[in-house]
């Protein structure tokens, strides 16, 4: 895979951390909405550590993961390899409404958005891939030095200059067709942006 195709400063972190950063993403999803019977997507899924987690959450209802790397798409698939609603899409996030034709409840993208080099662009591939009603959950790191966002003794997360701030996402992602509902602090160093399309 040419690593030119993926967003900037978005590769998956070594698992230690990241485990050490979210130690419950089932708390992170419920806290924002998901449940039981809702079709959701994991954008960007990675390895699957908050798709195990959508899985259980939202069954019956279906659980999509999409990612361009097959390695991490392959990581995913199997942690949720005995989840019934599990289906896997290996992809393009702007790809979405190419993958799939029904609408979803809720598409959540963690640790993502600020490397999309097309924001915009993306929020409005989402809302055409939502229900009327439906949700675009975006957790992000706050607009914090690098060197203070330590994670088992080392400073973690995206450049300084690609984080953003809550508003900042509003601005580009209201225009889409979306209004704000809720920001939350989840974990020491990340909020959760959930936007209602309108």
């Amino acid at each position: 895979m040419n690593q030119d195709t993926r967003f900037p400063a978005t590769l998956m972190p070594d698992k230690d951390w990241w485990q050490a950063l979210w130690p419950d993403p089932e708390a992170v999803l419920a806290g924002i909405g998901v449940e039981s019977g809702m079709d959701a997507v994991d954008l960007c899924c990675g390895d699957g550590h908050f798709t195990r987690a959508l899985c259980r959450l939202t069954y019956p209802g279906l659980a999509w993961a999409i990612d361009l790397d097959a390695g991490l798409l392959s990581q995913a698939s199997e942690g949720c390899r005995d989840a019934l609603n599990f289906r896997p899409i290996l992809g393009d996030a702007r790809e979405l409404p190419d993958r799939i034709t029904s609408p979803v409840d809720l598409i959540f993208i963690a640790n993502t958005f600020h490397g999309v080099p097309d924001k915009a662009g993306l929020a409005a591939t989402v809302h055409r891939v939502l229900k009327p009603g439906g949700r675009f959950a975006i957790v992000n790191w706050h607009r914090r030095p690098r060197e203070e966002t330590v994670v088992l003794a080392k400073p973690r997360g995206p450049d300084t200059e690609l984080r953003m701030r809550p508003e900042e996402v509003r601005e580009i992602v209201e225009p889409a067709g979306f209004i704000q509902e809720s920001v939350a602090d989840v974990g020491p160093y990340h909020y959760a942006a959930v936007f209602r399309t309108a």
